[in-house]
């Protein structure tokens, strides 16, 4: 057969039905695969909204916190395989690859790069311990690796942290080697109120106690009537008298907000002033006549 044969042959191919009707069903098929894919993957999720919606009236009681970090764990853990299914289809049924020697080979290929892929396998190992121990969940508080935030999302690999200024940070999980929660338990804001020398103590604890009751009222992250433990230091020009209040999880420098900004209002009207730091000087005429006067008991 010369070449003009062969391109005549060729170009019959290339223009003839049979390779084109062969091109419009492996493309329907790739289609209906992925369709059939994304449509899994949403019933999936919704099924999984449905489940822990019925969490409070079934058997099994688990934390909000809990349940928003399983629900995102699962819902990926299902994507993940069903894509993964769907890629091994398409090789399989529509380009016609024999997926049994890639898998094998992919099996020898990963055990060659295991070896070199330690802290991914460290990631996935800590992030599955971070999610069965519950060390944090989604939406809580915490401080981890040097960065303080709100816990998006945490997968078997990494963890997103939100910092109250804006930046998302991604971390590996295997760099979470010490948590700090601080939306597990109550928090306690601790407030110290700085009194003028000029000022009795008794008329400005009472001062106080009149304004610390009703905070509950009017802040409901505040858990209970904030107490005055007494006074804490001594300065000078000022005493301290320290206040403190339980908070609920993740609310007690709200709450040291607030209470600072309740107790300078009262304070004020009182007629307690902030303390200003000051320098008194004598002359050493007057000094000499203080101190006769203290002598004298003057």
């Amino acid at each position: 057969m010369n070449i003009e044969e062969r391109l005549q042959n060729s170009w019959e191919y290339l223009t003839g039905p049979g390779l084109w009707i062969t091109i419009g069903e492996g493309v329907l098929r790739i289609v209906l695969i992925i369709i059939l894919a994304l449509i899994i993957v949403r019933v999936t999720r919704n099924l999984v909204d449905r489940l822990f919606k019925r969490r409070e009236s079934g058997p099994i009681r688990i934390t909000e916190r809990r349940e928003n970090t399983l629900k995102k764990l699962i819902k990926n853990v299902v994507a993940y395989i069903v894509y993964f299914i769907a890629i091994i289809m398409v090789l399989d049924n529509v380009l016609g690859f024999n997926v049994g020697a890639l898998l094998a080979g992919a099996g020898v290929a990963g055990l060659a790069i295991g070896f070199g892929a330690q802290n991914l396998v460290r990631d996935i190992i800590s992030g599955f311990f971070i999610i069965f121990e519950d060390q944090f969940s989604v939406g809580d508080y915490v401080g981890v690796a040097g960065i303080e935030g709100t816990v998006e999302e945490i997968g078997l690999r990494t963890t997103k942290v939100l910092s109250w200024t804006g930046e998302l940070h991604v971390l590996p999980n295997g760099n979470v080697t010490q948590v700090i929660n601080y939306s597990v338990h109550n928090g306690l804001s601790i407030v110290d109120v700085n009194i003028p020398y000029e000022s009795n103590v008794n008329d400005a604890e009472k001062a106080i106690n009149e304004i610390v009751a009703t905070l509950p009222e009017k802040y409901d992250f505040i858990v209970g009537v904030p107490e005055i433990i007494g006074v804490q230091n001594l300065d000078v020009s000022h005493f301290s008298i320290r206040v403190i209040a339980d908070t609920l999880p993740g609310f007690q420098w709200a709450g040291e907000r607030n209470i600072r900004k309740e107790l300078q209002d009262k304070l004020y009207k009182e007629g307690i002033e902030i303390p200003a730091p000051r320098i008194v000087m004598y002359s050493g005429d007057e000094k000499q006549g203080i101190l006769e006067n203290r002598e004298r008991g003057e």
